[in-house]
């Protein structure tokens, strides 16, 4: 009547049916749905934790560009200060030797 060939099909799809049958009733459970809770609330935890470390980070971030910024101005005043300084030693020597040539 079927072939060998079509009956493994039609196992194969009755053998489906139940096994997705039962995994719907599985998943459904009010145990699935208590692990379901609980893995969602884990990943709220966690979710949490990362925003929180993601907020310490970025405060440092903003804390060490503020201190490289006043370095850096540090840094220019006094080659600023520097250059002035050369400049007077530099003016003060070009008027000593006018006076000496006088």
């Amino acid at each position: 009547m079927f072939s060998d060939s079509t009956l493994k099909k039609i196992g194969c799809f009755v053998g489906g049916v139940l096994f997705g049958t039962v995994g719907v009733k599985v998943l459904s459970s009010k145990d699935a749905k208590k692990v379901y809770t609980n893995c969602t609330a884990a990943a709220l935890r966690a979710k949490d934790c990362v925003m929180k470390t993601a907020t310490v980070i970025q405060e440092n971030a903003e804390d060490i560009l503020v201190e490289a910024q006043q370095i850096n101005e540090k840094r220019a005043a006094e080659e600023a200060e520097k250059v002035k300084e050369d400049a007077l030693q530099e003016n003060g020597a070009a008027e000593q030797k006018e006076n000496e040539q006088e």
